[in-house]
This record gives C-alpha cells, sequence and structure tokens, in this order.
C-alpha cells in the first residue's frame, strides 16, 4: 500500500557546530515528541516527513537544505 508520504522530498540537516539536537514532533491531535537526534559539526542528517512526523524541530547552528533552497539557523 503506497501513501502520499512514501513520496515525500528528503532533507538535509548539517550540523555546523557541535550539539545540534534533531527533534522529530508527531502528526495528530496531540503533537507530541517522538525522535531527537544530537548531531556534532560536520555531521549530515538526511529525513523526510512521514505518516508519523509532521514537523522537525532544530536547535542548534545548522545548515536546512530543501527542495525549496536552504536555511541557515543559530
Amino acid at each position: 500500500m503506497e501513501n502520499n508520504y512514501s513520496k515525500s522530498d528528503f532533507f538535509v540537516i548539517k550540523a555546523m557546530e557541535d550539539g545540534v539536537n534533531v527533534i522529530g514532533l508527531t502528526r495528530g491531535t496531540d503533537t507530541r515528541f517522538h525522535h531527537a537526534e544530537k548531531l556534532d559539526a560536520d555531521e549530515i542528517m538526511i529525513a523526510q516527513f512521514t505518516e508519523h512526523t509532521s514537523a522537525i524541530k532544530v536547535r542548534g547552528k545548522a545548515l536546512i537544505q530543501t527542495s525549496h533552497g536552504e536555511i541557515t539557523n543559530g
């Protein structure tokens, strides 16, 4: 069975410093944290939204690349 989430674009998060937190938030009526990763400088995480993940929170200095462009935070 195929769903719309399997065709979601991937996005890249590159840590620009040690200790960048990437937190996945759930879908549904109650938004909750369901997954967390900690990246060190120059580590890269490739991710996508799924049927369980509706949002990603990035805390720390990072470069985020999507099909819509790039953004930096921190």
